[in-house]
């Protein structure tokens, strides 16, 4: 998918005094290949996540530097133990893993549980859906530290470093003013039917995952040359430098998202809300001017609305969907008129038709505010939609969708009738 560059051990996090256990494997250590994703700073991914006052971290346990020694035996068994689809191999490589992320970066994984939270339900809605491992939610740890903003030296963006052209091939939306890649929802079902694909091409998950970092290509050129052998720990020496370390990286991601608490290692506490929902806004606004009339943080809206290169959300040139906490959503329903009106974006937009009263997005805000009197209509669901993407193409939203339909969860059956207003 993309070629990440490889870098030496050097460039990590400085190492807590309290956390060297194995210093007889420092020199191994020193040659590994770390995978762009490891090498995030948290102090870095805070700042530019524009959220450094709704991640706190943990000043009060006194073991919080404090990485106990287990056997290699233990790391085995807990391995096997996580309840998983794919095969969680245990080896000296994955090891190495497991001390990079249980040791020096164990800060950048107390960040990454904490975003997990209000992430991974995300991924894992996107992956039920098309039926896949939901282990593989924790294949962005190693592909952007859960930083929705991150960019590769190679032009990757997003939770799941899609490149430009994989993006667009499977549909998500790149220009100058939106890029989808780090919409969380949209990225996340683009890369499930990605990882299908993948899975209909080789069957074998830990190729899948292989493939995921080096295409296709070279994972069919490393079979050749294997003379035929599918296994991945088999034609590992056949793939690209940094290809050999992305599998037990990706195990040892999941080691530590499940095991992190016996290595002391605590997740960082969010206190922005991850009970949010989406609106359709159909008129170019700043998102300013939605945080002062709706009562958000400015920095919380744009955190929550990764995709926005600028403040700028341009609605009248395209659909664009924002997503706020529920409380929110309502401010922004009542008042709509307010957050639209004296726009000089919006104005400039509607002064280009013949009729301002008469253009389309107008007609859609009167129909939308006088829905609630009109008669009920219903969609019938087709298959591979959601909540969201009804409510996006019906210019309602989740929770009224669910309000109207009396759904509770997210889960919808492809040919039943829904109610959208």
């Amino acid at each position: 998918m993309k070629t990440l560059k490889i870098f030496i051990i050097t460039f990590l996090l400085a190492c807590p005094a309290t956390w060297a256990q194995q210093e007889d494997k420092e020199d191994k250590d020193d040659e590994l290949n770390l995978p762009e994703g490891m090498l995030e700073n948290t102090d870095s991914l805070i700042a530019a996540w524009n959220l450094s006052q709704s991640y706190k971290i943990d000043t009060v346990s006194q073991l919080a530097d404090v990485n106990p020694y287990f056997e290699n035996a233990v790391y085995e068994d807990r391995l096997k133990r996580i309840p998983a689809i794919m095969d969680m191999a245990y080896n000296e490589v994955v090891q190495k893993y497991i001390d990079q992320y249980t040791g020096r970066l164990r800060h950048s994984v107390s960040y990454m549980l904490g975003a997990s939270n209000f992430y991974v339900p995300i991924m894992e809605e996107a992956l039920a859906q098309y039926q896949l491992p939901l282990e593989l939610k924790y294949l962005p740890v190693i592909e952007s530290a859960f930083n929705p903003r991150a960019r590769s030296r190679v032009g990757a963006m997003g939770l799941w470093q899609f490149m430009a052209a994989t993006g667009k091939r499977y549909g998500l939306e790149i220009n100058s003013l939106v890029d989808e890649r780090c919409n969380p929802i949209k990225a996340s079902y683009a890369a499930a039917r990605y990882l299908k694909d993948l899975y209909d091409i080789f069957g074998d998950w830990n190729l899948v995952i292989a493939a995921y970092n080096c295409g296709p290509n070279n994972i069919n050129k490393a079979i050749h040359r294997a003379g035929g052998e599918r296994d991945y720990w088999k034609i590992s020496s056949y793939l690209p430098r940094e290809t050999q370390g992305y599998v037990p990286a990706f195990i040892a991601a999941n080691y530590v998202m499940n095991y992190y608490s016996v290595h002391n290692i605590q997740p960082m506490r969010v206190s922005f809300s991850s009970n949010t929902d989406t609106i359709l806004v159909n008129r170019d606004v700043k998102m300013e001017k939605i945080a002062s009339i709706c009562n958000i943080d400015i920095n919380e809206l744009k955190a929550l609305n990764p995709q926005y290169n600028t403040t700028l959300i341009p609605g009248y040139k395209m659909e664009c969907i924002l997503r706020m906490p529920q409380k929110q959503i309502l401010t922004f329903i009542d008042l709509q008129d307010s957050i639209y009106s004296d726009d000089k974006m919006a104005e400039r937009s509607l002064s280009q038709t013949a009729d301002s009263d008469a253009s389309p997005n107008a007609k859609t805000t009167k129909s939308t505010s006088k829905s609630s009197g009109s008669s009920p209509r219903y969609v019938t669901i087709r298959k591979g939609q959601t909540l969201s993407v009804i409510a996006k193409q019906n210019h309602t939203t989740v929770a009224n969708l669910r309000r109207l339909n009396g759904i509770k969860g997210s889960s919808i059956r492809a040919g039943k009738k829904i109610r959208v207003r």
